[in-house]
């Protein structure tokens, strides 16, 4: 999920889904996997759900997913 969170690393369920071109369902759908999976938390604010991205996490799986990297990393490579 590709998202702008504003400078504080949160938005609001509907802020996120307004981003999106598909079902409100769809857009809960996939931010509860993303809970469900650790990469993002919750919390209830009045009727609203605010999500914030877990950084932690969320480098953990970018430095796993770089492993499988086709593109060299210049930065990583010795001269």
């Amino acid at each position: 999920m590709t998202t702008k969170y504003s400078a504080s690393g949160s938005m609001a369920a509907g802020e996120i889904a307004a981003v999106f071109s598909h079902a409100w369902q769809t857009t809960t759908r996939h931010l509860q996997i993303l809970e469900a999976a650790g990469l993002l938390s919750s919390a209830r604010d009045g009727r609203m759900r605010i999500y914030r991205l877990e950084r932690k996490r969320l480098d953990l799986v970018r430095d796993w997913l770089a492993h499988f990297s086709t593109t060299p990393d210049p930065a990583k490579e010795t001269h």
